[in-house]
């Protein structure tokens, strides 16, 4: 068995510096580290549990089945910072069949980015230890 001790996703955007300009003031990520320098630098961002890092150059566009999903404690309220400051909006907050709601945006470089707010009644929320101890 591989014993993980941390993870992270990579991302060789095609415009370095507008990416770090997205995911560090529009989305507002915050740092975790920054290693190299000039424009192809890298920078890793916290996401939650894991981290993002942005750092090298890519000749063409990303694959487009590259998707991040990212647990938000209010999807509404986040739909309207990222209006506000110009983030395509693939798609409003919506319901899902499966009871979370989710938003979709795109960064620059058009990755397609899921924010996800998980409702208090949702299965995700209960401890699943307890269930079933009548």
């Amino acid at each position: 068995m591989v014993h993980v001790l941390s993870s992270r996703i990579l991302l060789r955007p095609t415009d370095p510096e507008r990416s770090r300009a997205f995911y560090g003031r529009t989305l507002g990520l915050a740092v975790h580290r920054e290693f190299g320098v000039g424009p192809e630098r890298g920078t890793v961002y916290f996401l939650g549990g894991g981290f993002l890092e942005v750092s090298g150059r890519a000749g063409t566009p990303p694959a487009p089945d590259l998707e991040l999903w990212l647990q938000v404690a209010d999807v509404q309220a986040a739909y309207g910072e990222l209006s506000a400051r110009g983030v395509e909006v693939l798609r409003p907050p919506v319901k899902e069949p499966w009871g979370l709601i989710e938003m979709w945006i795109a960064d620059p470089d058009g990755h397609r980015i899921v924010l996800v707010e998980i409702p208090a009644d949702h299965p995700l929320r209960r401890d699943q230890r307890t269930l079933g101890d009548d």
